[in-house]
């Protein structure tokens, strides 16, 4: 029996994947935001007979102070995670930041994922077979990535924000498989292609005509698990691999550049240290 972290799972892709492990007998930790959704996954697995193999944990993951508690929960509670799945992220089409003074994008999209890779190193370091599975979308350039201005205080727009996070978890990819491929952690990067989940956002008129078109046409949240659960199941034998829609892509290439990963890696140091 497997330990499977899904963060972004009452929802979507997440949701269905923690329903797949659970009705295989694995244990399931989803964390969210929603008390309310996080309460329906716990009923929903307890009438499916997983009492006891499914657990919630409320946590605002745009949040870093509520993410990293997140992360202490499961390290307390769960010394060996085997996956850990990283889906959440929310729309915005004005720039919004959190409490902590972080643009949202920015947080939930990427510094979350960072932070809870990072937190649980240490019970993944200790499954037979660990893996990190990122759902972002990775192969798109260098180019969408703002360096001097990271959090877009200049130049925002949410379609920008999501693409430049996508390009810095390729990123997170590429500098987590130097530090922790040598540990045996296998670090995945998935785009499942346009699914048919939440669509979680805020989205003004202009955007919103085009999110229920996508929506109409997407493919079901089902026909999206299949390279998910196969990273899981048997993830690469590389430290670092990227999927779009089931193929595989190289990760050798300029929008993979260790160089960059690593002045990714120190700017986000700094930026925490000072948080």
């Amino acid at each position: 029996m497997n330990t499977l972290v899904i963060a972004g799972g009452t929802d979507g892709i997440g949701k269905a994947l923690a329903q797949v492990y659970l009705g295989r007998g694995d244990t399931v930790v989803v964390i969210g935001r929603n008390p309310g959704k996080g309460r329906s996954f716990l009923d929903d697995a307890r009438a499916a007979g997983a009492d006891g193999r499914a657990f919630f944990i409320t946590a605002d993951l745009s949040l870093l102070a509520e993410t990293s508690r997140a992360a202490e929960e499961i390290r307390a509670a769960f010394p060996t995670v085997d996956a850990l799945v990283l889906c959440a992220r929310h729309y915005r089409s004005r720039r919004t930041e959190t409490a902590e003074g972080y643009e949202e994008n920015f947080a939930l999209f990427y510094l979350s994922r960072h932070v809870l890779g990072q937190a649980l190193a240490e019970p993944l370091s200790r499954a037979q077979h660990p893996v990190v599975v990122n759902v972002a979308g990775p192969g798109a350039g260098l180019e969408l990535v703002q360096w001097d201005d990271l959090q877009l205080s200049r130049r925002y727009h949410g379609g920008a924000a999501l693409g430049q996070g996508g390009k810095l978890n390729d990123l997170l990819g590429v500098s987590y498989a130097e530090q922790y491929g040598p540990a045996g952690i296998r670090y995945v990067l998935i785009h499942p292609g346009v699914t048919a989940t939440g669509f979680s956002g805020e989205y003004d008129a202009e955007t919103l005509p085009h999110i229920r078109s996508m929506q109409q046409h997407a493919k079901p949240v089902g026909a999206a698990l299949p390279p998910i659960i196969d990273a899981i199941d048997k993830p690469p034998a590389e430290a670092l691999s990227a999927f779009v829609e089931g193929h595989r892509i190289p990760v050798d290439t300029r929008g993979f550049e260790p160089a960059a990963a690593r002045r990714l890696r120190g700017l986000t140091d700094q930026l925490l240290a000072g948080s």
